[in-house]
C-alpha cells in the first residue's frame, strides 16, 4: 500500500545555477527539475543564477537537484542564498 505524499514535509531549498547564457535556460532546468518525484514547485531566476526548489527531502534530496540541473547541461550547488 502506498502512502499519499505528506504536504507538512515541504521545504525551500536555495541553489546557486552556472553556465546560464540565455532566458530559454530557465525552461530546460525548470522542466528537468520538475520531473522529479517529490518536486512541487522550481523557480529559476536567470538575473540572479538561483534556483529555488520547494520539495520534500524524504524523497528527493538537494543532491538529487544538483544532478537534474547537471543532466541539463548546467552546474548548481547548495547555496544559503
Amino acid at each position: 500500500m502506498e502512502m499519499a505524499p505528506n504536504s507538512q514535509n515541504i521545504v525551500k531549498s536555495m541553489l546557486r545555477a552556472e553556465g546560464f547564457s540565455c532566458p530559454s535556460c530557465v525552461g530546460k532546468i525548470e522542466k528537468q527539475v520538475g520531473r522529479l518525484k517529490g518536486v512541487e514547485d522550481v523557480k529559476v531566476h536567470f538575473a540572479s543564477s538561483r534556483i529555488e526548489v520547494e520539495h520534500d527531502p524524504e524523497v528527493v534530496s538537494v543532491d538529487d537537484v544538483v544532478a537534474a540541473v547537471g543532466k541539463a547541461g548546467y552546474k548548481a550547488r547548495a547555496s544559503a542564498f
